[in-house]
């Protein structure tokens, strides 16, 4: 009998990833990416944390961007890339539930005054920005 295909050989579960980018919108993120790029005045290694913020954004979804970066951090970003992430990306991605701050924040009673800062996590700001297997 052969195993489904959401089952690897030795019967664990597989993890869902993010799919391929389309032709479409794969072609969309680097005119986002090249467009930022040649519009980019300042240093080099804040659009190079937005491009990289963009690329992870699709795996995990701009909750788990929220509890990573602060409200300011996402705006400059969106700024320099000229998106909303929350626009952008699913409320939750693929890999959305590797992350140790977004399982410290799911247990609290609102996800916006935890990013806020009103609700403080059990974690350290470490832990917060970390993914897990």
């Amino acid at each position: 009998m052969r195993a489904p295909p959401w089952y690897s050989v030795d019967m664990k579960k597989v993890r869902n990833h993010a799919p391929p980018l389309s032709p479409a919108d794969a072609a969309r993120m680097f005119e986002v990416m090249d467009r930022a790029m040649r519009e980019f005045k300042g240093q080099l290694d804040e659009l190079e944390a937005a491009i990289g913020m963009y690329v992870v954004g699709r795996h995990v979804g701009w909750k788990v961007l929220y509890l990573v970066h602060s409200k300011k951090t996402i705006a400059k970003y969106e700024s320099l890339l000229g998106i909303n992430v929350r626009e952008e990306f699913p409320e939750l991605g693929p890999e959305a539930d590797r992350s140790v701050g977004l399982k410290a924040a799911q247990a609290m009673s609102n996800f916006w005054k935890v990013v806020s800062g009103a609700h403080k996590l059990d974690i350290s700001r470490e832990e917060r920005r970390s993914i897990g297997g």
